[in-house]
């Protein structure tokens, strides 16, 4: 009876320990740089300020940026208006994965009222981490 209690005692301690650690990651990866940049680049689209967002970004992302709006005969102004309707709200960020320079974040949002499920990627370049690219679906991969 005891071995049983105990052995219900130190499950329920690691049990509780492990979902106490499961609530940790979610604000370790908020304090991560990386989650930093990522806010900031989404603060940068909300604003509409192309300045700040292009800060964020990796270089190949921003070239990618400017071919996009020359391509299309757009501004990035233009490019950001269009960025700011497809961006989803109320992001949540999981499962901050770093190797080297390069990292990866799963997260969730809504738009239009439907759960979008993203994989961002980021980039370290000289020392500071950029967003390298956002892919959003409405399906979990």
């Amino acid at each position: 009876m005891r071995t049983t209690r105990r052995s219900t005692l130190v499950l329920a301690l690691f049990l509780g320990c492990s979902f106490a650690a499961l609530g940790a990651d979610s604000k370790d990866i908020e304090a991560s740089p990386q989650a930093k940049v990522y806010r900031a680049s989404a603060k940068a689209i909300a604003a509409g300020d192309v300045k700040a967002y292009s800060q964020t970004l990796a270089s190949e992302a921003n070239k990618e940026m400017e071919k996009t709006a020359k391509d299309l005969g757009k501004t990035p102004k233009d490019l950001m208006e269009l960025i700011q309707i497809m961006q989803p709200k109320d992001v949540t960020l999981s499962d901050l994965k770093v190797d080297g320079k390069q990292a990866t974040m799963a997260a969730t949002g809504k738009s239009e009222g439907e759960t979008m499920y993203g994989n961002v990627e980021l980039v370290d370049e000289n020392g500071q981490w950029k967003v390298r690219k956002q892919k959003w679906s409405n399906t979990k991969k």
